[in-house]
């Protein structure tokens, strides 16, 4: 049960202050976010593409206090979209981007983060590819869901995200798969109450596969977001069973967790896409995914013991 005490560590300042000077850190950080800049970002976009993976680009950066902060957020993926434009690569690099970078928790953050997500959806789409609404807390979801709803009005491959563990999802999944959505099925990285979401991880490994089901039957596009090898391969078997082609739906994982996994998934001929984060505001990012998964937790103690 450390995942929620993961979570609340990754709010204090006082944390943030002992993780990031600790000499270890950076080493161990460098496994999950390969870079800082645009001009460190862009090789391993070259590389990882070259191998047949796809990716999917997050700029970093969650605490966002004014709208000054929020238009350089918007101007951080402007500048990656121009950056990546050369190398032409389409679809095979989108963009995943959080509202709450875009001032979604400020005064009239609703329409101020649409303000400044469209001008992001409509450089991506200039390039032959799109953008994912990454899904935040459940205080943020009806607000996520109904800029999706309208950026899709005219971009209809923007994608949204959608989280196994709260109950609301199922409901969700049905409205989305039936409007032809391109959808991220997660498990879920935030700490929500009992009131909103399953506590237990064997309910939530239930509810992936009920949503799942719900997405591999329905008109969108699936996107599996897992490290599980037995969701993976039920994934597959659901996918078979709908009869969907292996260009009808994604794997998508994290760098630096299984890339083996990542490279054998392209091989069988699967899209498999790397979910890519870059920055300097790496700590919440960071956290959540020690949180994730024991031996992320494991590997960071590790590497504190043996180099600290």
């Amino acid at each position: 049960m450390l995942g929620p005490v993961i979570l609340a560590a990754s709010r204090s300042d006082r944390m943030r202050r002992l993780i990031s000077a600790a000499p270890v850190t950076k080493q161990v950080v460098d496994r999950f976010i390969p870079g800082e800049t645009v001009d460190d970002i862009v090789p391993i976009i070259e590389d990882l593409t070259a191998k047949g993976l796809e990716l999917t680009m997050d700029v970093v950066g969650e605490d966002i206090t004014t709208p000054e902060q929020a238009a350089a957020a918007r101007d951080a993926y402007l500048e990656l979209i121009e950056r990546i434009k050369p190398l032409e690569l389409g679809e095979r690099v989108e963009m995943s981007v959080k509202l709450s970078m875009f001032g979604q928790a400020l005064e009239n953050g609703h329409e101020l983060a649409l303000a400044n997500v469209r001008p992001v959806v409509e450089a991506a789409a200039a390039i032959g590819t799109t953008v994912t609404l990454d899904a935040e807390d459940h205080t943020t979801l009806d607000s996520m869901f109904a800029i999706h709803e309208e950026l899709r009005k005219d971009f209809p491959q923007t994608g949204c995200v959608i989280q196994a563990y709260l109950f609301r999802t199922e409901a969700d999944a049905r409205r989305l798969a039936a409007n032809g959505s391109r959808v991220r099925l997660v498990k879920g990285a935030y700490k929500e109450p009992a009131s909103v979401a399953y506590q237990d991880k064997h309910e939530i490994d239930k509810a992936y596969v009920r949503i799942l089901r719900t997405l591999m039957e329905g008109e969108g596009y699936p996107m599996i977001g897992s490290h599980d090898p037995r969701l993976i391969a039920i994934a597959q078997e659901l996918a078979h069973q709908a009869g969907r082609k292996l260009d009808e739906y994604e794997f998508q994982m994290l760098y630096g967790i299984r890339g083996e996994e990542h490279l054998r998934l392209a091989a069988e001929g699967h899209r498999m896409r790397v979910y890519t984060a870059y920055g300097t505001d790496w700590y919440g990012y960071f956290m959540r995914r020690l949180a994730e998964k024991p031996a992320n937790l494991r590997f960071f103690l590790r590497s504190m013991v043996s180099k600290g």
